[in-house]
């Protein structure tokens, strides 16, 4: 088969899309990758992935959105892929409005979380909603969701039919990546002396973009307000040029002061910091399935996160961590504080974590069936 991946930015390419990516090349297939120029291009085209440029924006601008549509149809014409995958809103909408210009014969939609979600207000959910179901209709033979609750509203709403959609979870490497016991000693001591840690203290980590809808602003107000005696925050993250919220990162400068708070921006190590964490927190005001917390769960940390789409699959409430409201700085507290403050709630819900971690998101079963359903799809036509 011939398959091209496309994403709005590198970063997707290169984490989310990896190991599907890398899987894909295995079994003999052919594998474009496309996506905006970005700092990961280089590392992807020298780990000899068939990476092709083309700027995709984040957000709706006709000219630049047109100028995307007409050198993907250019290139899909000229490439005549069996499968064109997209991924991420702005690109998945362009990338299918492009590939069905070219007759590519199978386009498909994973939909890492709907951007209408049921926090938004009416006119705006609807907007979008309505964008959504007219490109699956119209622009889509399949669509992939990483949540449930998102596969079984695209069937319900008809989006498209039952055989259409499937849900294919989200994935991680449970055994040689994060997994505690294949992490070195070494790196545990160099990390606790870079952010110059004691030994008595519990770490709360949150990992993601520095954008509002993160729910930074919350958690860094609810760490304000909970006794910090021996209790440190961890801030891994960046704003991307190419975000819709620039303004996030003024406001963070506020927040610097705090000795307790540790901003570490881009880290490649995730897995080694997540050993040293007790407590991830994603107070998010939307997303997909995230892979953060699933990483954080296989690393044994105890979350907590907003009661959102995604979220709410992944956290069982009072089992493996709490979940609050969105926007709530006072729950979001309280929840941080009683597992501070609890060792053994703290320790029972870490195990949890790892155990649903490696039962339900093995990146390899993720990965699995979507090649099956490539191989399917490409039979069936």
């Amino acid at each position: 088969m011939k398959i091209i991946q496309v994403s709005a930015v590198d970063l997707t390419m290169d984490l989310l899309l990896r190991e599907l990516n890398q899987q894909t090349v295995e079994l003999g297939h052919e594998l474009i990758c496309v996506c905006s120029d970005g700092p990961r291009v280089k590392g992807l085209l020298d780990d000899g992935f068939d990476v092709r440029t083309i700027n995709i924006d984040r957000n709706i601008n006709i000219k630049s959105n047109l100028k995307s549509i007409k050198e993907m149809y250019s290139l899909f014409k000229k490439e005549k892929p069996d499968i064109v995958h997209v991924h991420t809103p702005i690109a998945a909408m362009l990338g299918r409005i492009a590939a069905k210009l070219a007759r590519v014969p199978t386009v498909i939609y994973t939909a890492h979380g709907f951007y209408f979600h049921e926090n938004m207000p009416k006119s705006t959910y609807n907007f979008y909603y309505w964008i959504e179901k007219i490109a699956a209709k119209y622009f889509t033979d399949y669509i992939f969701t990483q949540s449930t609750e998102d596969g079984e509203m695209a069937v319900n709403k008809h989006f498209l039919p039952m055989g259409k959609v499937t849900v294919i979870s989200n994935g991680i490497d449970v055994t040689d990546k994060f997994n505690l016991e294949v992490i070195e000693e070494d790196k545990i001591k160099q990390l606790k002396y870079e952010f110059d840690l004691k030994k008595k203290d519990k770490i709360i980590t949150f990992i993601g973009r520095l954008v509002e809808e993160k729910g930074i602003f919350e958690l860094l107000e609810a760490f304000r307000t909970i006794n910090k005696d021996n209790v440190k925050l961890i801030i891994i993250g960046e704003t991307l040029e190419s975000e819709r919220d620039q303004t996030t990162k003024n406001k963070l400068k506020e927040y610097f002061n705090d000795e307790n708070v540790i901003y570490t921006g881009y880290r490649s190590d995730i897995a080694d910091i997540l050993a040293i964490s007790d407590v991830f927190c994603l107070p998010s005001y939307r997303e997909g399935m995230p892979r953060s917390i699933i990483e954080a769960m296989a690393m044994e940390c105890a979350i907590v996160a907003t009661n959102i789409r995604g979220s709410k699959e992944e956290v069982d409430h009072n089992k493996n961590g709490y979940l609050v409201p969105m926007k709530s700085i006072k729950s979001l507290a309280n929840a941080l504080e009683k597992l501070i403050n609890n060792e053994g709630i703290l320790n029972q819900f870490k195990l949890e974590a790892r155990n649903k971690a490696v039962k339900l998101y093995d990146e390899n079963k993720v990965v699995q069936t979507q090649l099956d359903i490539f191989e399917k799809v490409t039979k069936g036509k």
